[in-house]
């Protein structure tokens, strides 16, 4: 898989991975699944959100 940046992404994307002392290939992975994991948790919050408040939702339409 080739991943194409802009000019200013591939400068923050080196300039995180200096920072961090790893690769920008390895900084690229890790900032994916950070990503990922953080929508998951997002994703959970809202469905228990709506699970659990949504028939009081409905009775204010």
């Amino acid at each position: 898989m080739t991943l194409r940046l802009t000019e200013e992404e591939d400068l923050a994307l080196a300039a995180t991975a200096e920072r961090l002392g790893i690769s920008k290939q390895e900084a690229a992975r890790q900032a994916i699944r950070m990503f990922t994991d953080e929508r998951a948790r997002f994703e959970d919050i809202v469905t228990r959100a709506v699970d659990r408040f949504g028939p009081v939702l409905d009775k204010l339409k």
